[in-house]
């Protein structure tokens, strides 16, 4: 029998992205299914590469050289459906990648849990956005994507606290401000598809904003460290610029992030 971390470094390891979560999905269908059963799948301990293995295309490109395009034509459309699709796919990685990186770190069944959930839902959020890009004529892979999305993975490569504080409560979290507009512009040019996708996208991510503030707050309880003053610490530490408004407060409050902790790291 699989272990979590051999299931995790599996998909980690597979580089084409439908196969990738087409085996993140059948694995969370087995864990979900053992936890049931009252059969929880063993922890074990696998190795995680340093960076997950990637299809040949989409070319990465440094942030500054990704062409911009103009979302109100099809190309624009297109350009940020395979945005998404690329953040997405990120987002399984990284989401599996927390599981055998920090094994070590003794974590309730919870915190498995939530993130063999999120893995999931991101893996069905990728497929989403593939399906939308072909019925436009494209595919994930067409044009050239961002470098820099692994980049939170390498520098919290072994702090657990600062992982969740960069990737769940803080690029994740931008997801939630920058989603209802997209939702608008796929609304106005009447793409149905991408409308119901954005939105299923929408609603799911707050829940994995959500994990990574429950878990960042438990470990500062574990550690009796004041969540706001180290949230701030972190995010200085490892995060590379100022965060930007506009800021979806209500959202963000929903997935138990107070404004106290982002806005004063907006200069």
């Amino acid at each position: 029998m699989q272990t979590l971390c051999e299931m995790a470094v599996d998909v980690l390891t597979t580089a084409d992205g439908r196969e990738k979560t087409r085996k993140s999905r059948a694995y969370a269908a087995a864990y979900f299914a053992a936890r049931e059963a009252g059969t929880p799948l063993p922890l074990g301990r696998a190795e995680p590469p340093l960076r997950p293995s990637r299809p040949e295309k989409p070319e990465l490109l440094d942030p500054r050289d990704v062409p911009k395009r103009k979302p109100g034509s099809e190309k624009g459309r297109i350009a940020l459906l395979h945005a998404v699709a690329h953040i997405e796919l990120n987002a399984v990685d990284l989401h599996w990648d927390i599981i055998p990186r920090f094994a070590d770190t003794a974590m309730p069944q919870g915190f498995y849990d939530d993130w063999v959930k999120s893995a999931d839902e991101e893996s069905k959020h990728f497929n989403l956005m593939c399906d939308c890009l072909e019925e436009l004529g494209s595919h994930y892979g067409a044009l050239p994507a961002h470098a820099g999305m692994w980049r939170a993975a390498e520098d919290t490569v072994d702090d657990l606290m600062g992982r969740l504080a960069v990737v769940p409560m803080v690029l994740e979290a931008r997801g939630l401000d920058v989603t209802p507009g997209m939702i608008a512009l796929f609304k106005k040019a009447k793409a149905d598809s991408a409308v119901a996708a954005l939105e299923t996208i929408y609603g799911e991510e707050v829940g994995h904003v959500a994990y990574g503030s429950k878990w960042f707050h438990f470990l500062c309880g574990r550690h009796d460290h004041d969540p706001k003053e180290t949230f701030h610490a972190l995010v200085k530490k490892y995060f590379h610029g100022p965060l930007k408004p506009p800021f979806n407060e209500e959202k963000r409050a929903e997935a138990g992030l107070p404004p106290d902790f982002y806005w004063p790291l907006t200069d």
